[in-house]
């Protein structure tokens, strides 16, 4: 069972590419934090993912204060925490700052942006993936704030470029239902780099996606978010995923550290958290949609988890998203 599309299910993805530049060197330019951009891609968006995919040319990457990291045609990078980057070509030169930009790249769409001084080409299109910030946590988590991957390695990856190139320049042609199919290719794009990155992982490599491609913490982890309300015990998941409960208990701590009936809690508690600030559901509804047999148990585990009882992290969640904040969980 694939653990990574069950959790995607829940998530909800909403993409969006937004800028199709053509810039020759020397040029560079400084893509702001996410919380600038979120108000223009969609209404509500809580986090953004930012990602650059090079379809020509050359270029660099890099954080604010880090490292370049060099960008060749294929390469698609990746902000998955929403940092302020820099990306450029050509002699150091000052940043255009996009910041000052959104409102003007948001409201042409994709029409061909060109920049630069003239020298070699590079071409490349933007996008941002919205998701719900409490549940992505779950493989964001595990995600360094920059990465690049290669997406012409294999067929499907070209498929893919060729599908994104063929479609942004169709843009301009406002054929009806270009913009969903975008925002599908996208996502299909987003999921498809982060296979790439977790099947590239390092064999020793610990962690939540390392886990998810574990076959039995996977399939163990896939059992707990496909149905997280079944009465699950450490003895029926070992079952379903083949083996014993002293080798799934050790295995989930090497890659998670913590044992699978603490995940699952936590899990449940934040599938929680996210109903009582996205629907009208009753607490004791909620409760029983996430696996608790009665409303006050489900009050006790989330008032430990959260340090506030349901009703009122209701009443927070709603007034901070109301402000553009966020309610976050107590950290043990």
């Amino acid at each position: 069972m694939d653990v990574l599309s069950e959790v995607l299910k829940v998530v909800k993805l909403q993409g969006a590419m937004f800028y199709n530049g053509e810039f020759s060197a020397p040029w560079s330019f400084r893509s702001p934090p996410s919380c600038n951009v979120a108000p223009f891609v969609a209404a509500g968006a809580e986090h953004v993912i930012i990602y650059h995919l090079l379809t020509e040319g050359h270029a660099s990457a890099r954080l604010e204060d880090g490292e370049r990291i060099g960008l060749d045609a294929g390469d698609i990078v990746i902000f998955p925490h929403g940092d302020a980057h820099i990306l450029e070509n050509g002699p150091a030169a000052e940043a255009v700052d996009m910041v000052k930009e959104l409102a003007r790249i948001f409201s042409q769409g994709l029409k061909l942006s060109r920049q630069g001084g003239g020298g070699e080409t590079t071409k490349f299109v933007c996008g941002f993936m919205a998701c719900e910030p409490r549940l992505s946590q779950v493989f964001l988590s595990g995600l360094p704030p920059v990465f690049k991957v290669s997406i012409r390695n294999d067929a499907s990856g070209r498929w893919l470029e060729n599908s994104i190139r063929f479609s942004v320049n169709e843009a301009d042609a406002s054929r009806a239902g270009g913009e969903a199919v975008l925002a599908k290719l996208s996502e299909v794009l987003f999921v498809e780099t982060l296979r790439t990155y977790i099947a590239h992982l390092p064999a020793e490599q610990t962690g939540w996606l390392a886990g998810a491609r574990d076959s039995e913490v996977g399939k163990t982890l896939a059992l707990m978010h496909r149905n997280p309300a079944q009465p699950w015990t450490i003895a029926s998941l070992a079952k379903e995923a083949g083996v014993s409960r002293s080798v799934l208990a050790e295995r989930f701590r090497h890659y998670l550290n913590e044992p699978p009936m603490a995940y699952l809690t936590r899990w449940r508690l934040q599938l929680g958290a996210q109903m009582l600030g996205s629907t009208s559901y009753s607490v004791a509804q909620i409760a029983s949609e996430v696996g608790y047999e009665s409303e006050a148990a489900f009050n006790r585990a989330f008032k430990r988890e959260f340090e506030t009882p349901p009703a009122r992290f209701r009443t927070q969640s709603r007034s901070a998203h109301a402000t553009g904040s966020q309610v976050r969980p107590v950290r043990h």
